[in-house]
């Protein structure tokens, strides 16, 4: 790939499960290639109130991983 080939940053969005064998090696492959495995599995810990802001937990974590900035919901020390 590549991405990996120039050192870029490989975000890999996973969505079907279950995982067959074959998924989870070629996951492992990416990561020990410096991918990063981001499963599109929505938080509840920001306590979603509709549909689209549960889907935004998964494009928030995206995006972070990315290192994009953003303004969402952090855990902090205060919560």
């Amino acid at each position: 790939m590549m991405i990996l080939k120039e050192r870029r940053k490989l975000i890999l969005v996973t969505r079907d499960t279950p995982l067959s064998l074959i998924h989870i090696n070629n996951m492992k492959t990416i990561t020990e290639a410096g991918g990063i495995i981001c499963p599109a599995s929505p938080s509840y810990y920001s306590k979603p109130q509709s549909f689209e802001e549960l889907a935004a937990t998964v494009i928030d974590r995206v995006i972070d991983l990315a290192g994009l900035d953003q303004n969402t919901f952090r855990w902090s020390e205060k919560e």
